[in-house]
C-alpha cells in the first residue's frame, strides 16, 4: 500500500515523523506530497491530511486533478465533520488500512470562476459580499443562462450538500443530505422578503452577474480564501468530487446534521464574543489563545471568558500542542 503525505508543515515535524514510522513498521509505503509533484495524488491508494477539516478543505482547493481518497488526521480525540482520526490512533487502524478495511464517500465540489478566470474549487460552499460588512451588493442571479431573480443584500452564499450545513444553514439556508445531486443559493438578508432560499440541479451553471455596491466586493472560498470581484460570479459541479475516507462505518449523514442543528440552536442563545470564537475555530480549525486574539480582535479577558464558557458547555476543547508543549490548543469538540 501507498500513502502521500499532504499538508505537513515545519511546525508538523514531531507529528509527520510520528505517522511516517508507524506506517512503514507497518510495510506501508509513504511519500510527501507537495506543490512540486501533485501527481502523486492519482498514483497512490490514500492521502493523509493533518488539520482536521480546515486542513482536507484546503487540501481540496489545491487540487483541481483526480485524487486519491483523503484521510483527515486531527491532533485530539474529537472527529469533527470531515477529519476522521486522531493523529494518536494511527497505530490502531494502520492494519484496516492495509487490509482496505474501510469505506470511500464522494462528496460533490464547486468549480469556480471570478470575472471569467478560473480559481481553487471548494468543497463546502462559495459566498460573494461587500468588503464592508452592512453594505448592500447588487446582482442577478442567473441560472444556465436565465435571469432568475435582481436582489439587494448583504450576500450571496452557493452551497454543496455538504456545505449545506454549514454557513448557508446559518443564513437560513435549508439542511440538504449528501448525494442529493443539488446545489443551495442563499441570499443573505435581502430587502425582499420572497427571497428564499433556492435550490437548483448540481448540472446547472449557477452565475452571480452585474455586481454593484458602494465598496468592492470579495468572493470568500470555504469561509477563508478571499478573491476580489468586478463583475461576475460562476460556479458549476467540478469534474472530480471529494473522495473522503470513512473508518468503521462511523460516518452517518443524519447523525452529523443533528449535531450542527444542535449546535445552531445553542449558538442563537450565545454571547456574541463565544459566537465569534466558535466560528472562527470552525473556519481556522485549532488556535491558540495569542491567535484568537489576533484573529478576533477582542480583548484578552473577553477571550478567557469565552472560552471558558465553552469549554464548560463542551463546545470547546482544551490540548497540549504536540509542537510545543507550552502552548494550549482549543479546537470545536462538536
Amino acid at each position: 500500500m501507498r500513502i502521500a503525505l499532504s499538508g505537513f508543515t515545519g511546525k508538523d515535524s514531531t507529528i509527520l515523523t510520528q505517522v511516517v514510522k508507524t506506517l512503514e513498521d507497518s510495510h506501508i509505503h509513504t511519500q510527501i506530497m507537495n506543490s512540486s509533484n501533485p501527481e502523486v495524488a492519482k498514483d497512490v491508494d490514500m492521502v493523509l491530511v493533518p488539520g482536521g477539516d480546515r486542513g482536507i478543505l484546503n487540501y481540496f482547493h489545491k487540487t483541481s486533478v483526480q485524487s486519491a481518497p483523503v484521510l483527515g488526521l486531527y491532533e485530539s480525540n474529537s472527529t469533527g465533520f470531515l477529519a476522521q482520526l486522531d493523529v494518536k490512533g494511527i497505530d490502531l487502524i494502520k492494519e484496516s488500512l492495509k487490509s482496505g478495511n474501510y469505506e470511500i464517500r464522494e462528496e460533490e465540489r464547486l468549480a469556480v470562476k471570478v470575472d471569467d478566470k478560473e480559481i481553487e474549487p471548494v468543497l463546502n460552499d462559495v459566498a460573494i459580499f461587500s468588503s464592508k460588512s452592512a453594505i448592500l451588493m447588487e446582482h442577478f442571479l442567473r441560472i444556465n443562462n436565465k435571469d432568475i431573480w435582481h436582489d439587494n443584500s448583504d450576500g450571496v452564499i452557493i452551497a454543496t450538500p455538504i456545505g449545506s450545513t454549514a454557513y448557508a444553514m446559518s443564513a437560513g439556508g435549508p439542511i440538504v443530505l449528501q448525494n442529493s445531486n443539488v446545489v443551495v443559493v442563499v441570499s443573505v438578508n435581502s430587502l425582499d422578503n420572497t427571497r428564499r432560499p433556492l435550490i437548483v440541479s448540481d448540472e446547472s451553471l449557477v452565475e452571480i452577474v452585474d455586481i454593484t455596491s458602494s465598496h468592492h466586493c470579495e468572493v470568500i472560498l470555504d469561509g477563508t480564501s478571499r478573491v476580489k470581484i468586478t463583475d461576475k460570479l460562476q460556479c458549476n459541479k467540478h469534474e472530480f468530487p471529494a473522495r473522503l475516507v470513512t473508518l468503521n462505518n462511523n460516518y452517518s449523514a443524519t447523525r452529523i446534521i443533528e449535531k450542527k442543528v444542535k449546535y445552531a440552536e445553542d449558538l442563537l442563545r450565545m454571547p456574541p464574543s463565544a459566537k465569534l470564537i466558535l466560528k472562527t475555530l470552525e473556519y481556522e480549525g485549532a488556535m491558540t489563545q495569542k491567535d484568537l486574539i489576533s484573529k478576533t480582535m477582542l480583548p484578552e479577558r473577553t477571550i478567557r471568558l469565552s472560552l471558558s464558557h465553552l469549554l464548560n458547555r463542551g463546545y470547546v476543547k482544551k490540548k497540549i500542542s504536540l509542537r510545543d508543549a507550552r502552548q494550549k490548543i482549543y479546537e470545536l469538540k462538536i
